[in-house]
């Protein structure tokens, strides 16, 4: 039997610790495409130190990952992939002006609705493309550990160490972390205070494979707890969010299914998510407000809080919320 035809393991490195493993495939495997790799990870083809994994799991160094037959690295003369472009001076100067907590191990942003995390189809300028920026000094890339949706405006935790990373996206897969979320919603929740649980799936044949539903057969559990801030009559209320999961668009499918859909999400909420009376009734009024979890250092509590965005406190603004009892959300 040939090489190229058999079952293949590789080590991961010291300078790949808390790497996404899709990202560690796009390092080492850059002609493997997206799909090909999830479906190689939905089968059980490529396995990590003998066990499934997903694309979104963090490798560490020492690890070992199963290659199937036929998926080989590039020859030493096959072209490089293409390095990364530079960060423009414009580009710098803007995600670090979105710093509002620096340690050793963290840099927590405040990123505003509508710039994106990552890459994407028609998407160029992003936060992922802009981490050479947030270095300051250090040798190591920034790494992401979690997302926002482009739309979501809040806080954003980088690790700017392998370690770093490696322990947050421990306390964001085994819930160690508690994130709080602001949403103003047209309409008003048919109580005041409780949990949503309702499971969540992606939608079939949606044009946006990140579409999600409620799917009580095939859906993954999906769990929200939210605490009515304040109200205006029945048109409108000020919501905090607790996801208790990490469900892609979770707050967003919860808060339309029981009939408040935040204002300006027409995916989910259609035109009963516009108030054409406010000005900005188009935009997002998700925002990812506080996150508090154990310090990646072992020692005591990371807490970080980010303040709102100018369109979102436009409209607390104009319907007269209060937001004094913040401080007691916990």
């Amino acid at each position: 039997m040939s090489d190229t035809v058999r079952v293949q393991t590789r080590a991961v490195s010291e300078d790949e610790a808390g790497l996404r493993l899709d990202r560690w495939f796009q390092r080492h495997y850059p002609a493997l495409g997206h799909g090909a790799l999830q479906k190689l990870l939905r089968t059980g083809q490529v396995r990590v130190d003998g066990k499934r994994a997903e694309a979104k799991d963090r490798v560490e160094p020492g690890q070992t990952v199963r290659l199937p037959p036929g998926v080989t690295a590039p020859p030493p003369t096959a072209a490089l992939p293409k390095e990364r472009p530079a960060v423009s001076d414009r580009d710098a100067a803007e995600i670090q002006k979105l710093v509002i907590f620096r340690d050793d191990m963290v840099i927590a942003l405040n990123k505003p609705s509508g710039l994106a995390v990552q890459g994407g189809s028609g998407t160029e300028r992003h936060v992922d493309g802009m981490l050479d920026a947030l270095r300051f000094g250090y040798d190591d890339r920034p790494r992401l550990v979690h997302r926002l949706d482009k739309d979501t405006s809040g806080l954003l935790l980088i690790a700017r160490t392998g370690q770093a990373a490696k322990r947050l996206a421990e306390s964001f897969r085994d819930r160690e972390t508690e994130k709080l979320y602001w949403a103003v919603v047209v309409g008003v929740p048919p109580r005041k205070d409780g949990t949503i649980d309702l499971p969540l799936a992606k939608r079939p044949g949606a044009r946006d494979r990140e579409t999600m539903q409620v799917d009580h057969e095939e859906g993954q559990k999906a769990l929200t707890h939210f605490r009515e801030m304040d109200r205006a009559g029945r048109r409108a209320a000020l919501l905090a969010l607790w996801p208790r999961t990490g469900r892609t668009h979770q707050l967003r499918v919860h808060c339309a299914e029981i009939g408040c859909p935040i204002l300006g999400d027409r995916k989910y909420g259609g035109e009963e998510a516009l108030l054409t009376s406010l000005a900005e009734s188009r935009k997002l009024h998700l925002h990812a407000r506080r996150i508090t979890l154990p310090h990646p250092s072992g020692k005591g509590e990371l807490k970080v809080q980010a303040e709102e965005p100018p369109h979102f406190r436009r409209t607390v603004e104009a319907f007269g919320f209060s937001t004094t009892g913040d401080s007691e959300l916990e």
